[in-house]
């Protein structure tokens, strides 16, 4: 069966080390679009970090999707939300408590990408996240909320040795409850527990009348491995870690060197 969706990771997959899109990308991406492939982008993002990526690469309309917050949500990339999966408030409040009493730092997306940390000393890398997301920081408590408030995901950021230190604690705690990932090096993410990448590519498949084997999955990291274990053709950066290339059907040059575009043309325009 041919590709008919090409899911992608962006950070270290859709964009070189630099964060930026290579011209080969582009002009793969455009063709595979035009030919009447649709191209989502399935990232941690909030829709405001996606979407600069989605105009430059040609792709807009209501009849084009993103896969953001690792999953939490499926939405059109005009912003017609078509499944969210959030975390309730009560959830949320032990989430901020935890990290309070852990001193690391923590922030919260909510569903309109929206950034939020009771932390008045803002880490720099939650600083760093809201700009390239071109999200909203707002410094606000659990009780400085309404009681009603519901998050995409809860983050806990910093350095590497701070999460590799948490990482076994925040599982234990949390793991049975939420779906915990470690998205890169400096965010240990939290979210509902029946969100990731797979299953809400699964859900948008299902949607579009599309078997797992007309899907197309590329990624680099752990979060990305649930898609690998649905989509047909599963694609691992060469710049990925190890773990996602044992689980993918192909590993792929790295995000500097046209990796991504190589392997669109190897699976969906041969």
């Amino acid at each position: 069966m041919s590709i008919r969706l090409i899911a992608l990771d962006i950070d270290d997959t859709l964009l070189d080390s630099q964060g930026k899109l290579l011209p080969n990308t582009i002009t793969t991406i455009k063709k595979v679009t035009t030919s009447g492939i649709k191209v989502v982008l399935c990232s941690g993002r909030p829709l405001a970090g996606v979407k600069p990526y989605d105009a430059a690469l040609g792709i807009d309309g209501d009849d084009q999707y993103a896969i953001t917050y690792n999953g939490a949500v499926i939405e059109s990339v005009s912003g017609r939300v078509v499944a969210k999966h959030l975390v309730k408030n009560e959830d949320y409040r032990k989430m901020t408590s935890y990290a309070q009493h852990q001193q690391i730092a923590f922030n919260v997306l909510d569903e309109h990408s929206l950034i939020y940390t009771a932390d008045h000393d803002v880490n720099r890398i939650t600083v760093v996240q809201a700009w390239e997301n071109s999200a909203g920081l707002l410094i606000r408590t659990p009780d400085e909320l309404p009681d009603n408030f519901e998050i995409a995901k809860g983050l806990f950021v910093g350095e590497k040795d701070q999460l590799d230190a948490i990482e076994a604690g925040v599982r234990a705690t949390f793991g049975q409850d939420f779906y915990v990932v470690r998205a890169g090096q400096n965010f240990l993410e939290l979210m509902n527990p029946v969100v990731n990448k797979g299953q809400a590519l699964k859900d948008l498949a299902m949607a579009l009348h599309l078997s797992a084997n007309e899907v197309m999955a590329v990624g680099d990291e752990r979060n990305d491995i649930p898609m690998f274990k649905f989509a047909g053709t599963a694609v691992a950066m060469g710049n990925g870690i190890e773990l996602a290339k044992l689980n993918a059907d192909y590993v792929t040059d790295t995000n500097d060197n046209d990796g991504l575009a190589k392997a669109i043309q190897k699976f969906a325009l041969n």
